[in-house]
């Protein structure tokens, strides 16, 4: 008889971040409440923005507001979707629900993914709600189709790279609570920032803060990308931010995973 295939962690993996990701899915179907934040909020404030604000605030461009202000919006749905990982992951900590994975040898990694995964598929519906939402508003991308599948990827590598910097919050915090309360920066962060105003017109310390950090290098880009204009090198800056992000988000949570399970 031919002899049987190992089966040890590496070959688990996929099989057991699946399994972790549907898990992931089912609690989101159950917390309707953080479900429907989530989803509801983003499109709240796109309404917002446009309808209360946009008529008071000059881009400097000929672009309509909505059509300004939907790339900040969708980062926003980043933040509001990855708050919850963070919830998550501090819950099933709190619950003692990663002990009893862990006695089934489902490894920290297919744990982290599962949550992972199933943030980036809330943030996917969120975004298809926001931008069906813009376009019945008056939404008018010009992007050419490569330029939508790069502001596609990269609006998919920055939702990746926060959902792991939510997974690590979620290890580092001692309650759901304040794993919430510190998840709030992170979706703070595009509102100082060129998603709703440009930044020649906030103050000089506040402009000089918004023009490097990471959102409004990622917003500038998909900005471009969905106008069809010149880009130059932002979006690889962006890509670049997002690489680092994403590696110091897994190599973190690695290490608060091992400190806080063993």
């Amino acid at each position: 008889m031919p002899e049987a295939l190992p089966t040890g962690p590496l070959t688990r993996l996929p099989s057991n971040s699946l399994t972790m990701t549907g898990r992931s899915l089912r609690l989101s179907r159950r917390t309707v409440d953080a479900l429907i934040t989530a989803l509801a909020l983003p499109v709240l404030l796109l309404l917002i923005f446009v309808y209360f604000f946009g008529g008071a605030i000059n881009t400097g461009t000929d672009t309509r507001y909505v059509t300004y202000v939907v790339p900040g919006v969708l980062l926003l749905c980043a933040g509001f979707g990855s708050a919850g990982t963070a919830v998550a992951v501090t819950e099933d900590l709190k619950g003692g629900i990663i002990d009893r994975f862990r006695s089934l040898d489902v490894g920290g990694t297919a744990i982290l993914a599962g949550h992972v995964v199933a943030s980036v598929a809330r943030n996917v519906l969120a975004t298809a709600l926001v931008l069906a939402l813009a376009f019945a508003i008056g939404f008018r991308p010009t992007a050419t189709p490569a330029g939508w599948l790069a502001a596609t990827g990269l609006l998919l590598a920055f939702v990746l790279a926060l959902s792991w910097l939510s997974a690590a919050v979620g290890l580092l915090a001692k309650s759901p609570e304040a794993a919430n309360g510190y998840t709030f920066f992170v979706s703070f962060l595009p509102y100082p920032s060129s998603a709703f105003v440009p930044t020649d017109s906030m103050p000089s310390w506040l402009a000089a803060f918004s023009d490097h950090q990471p959102v409004t290098t990622v917003i500038d880009s998909l900005r471009a990308l969905l106008l069809d204009q010149p880009a130059g090198t932002t979006p690889w800056l962006a890509l670049a931010w997002c690489a680092a992000i994403l590696a110091g988000s897994v190599g973190l949570a690695a290490a608060l995973f091992r400190r806080r399970v063993g």
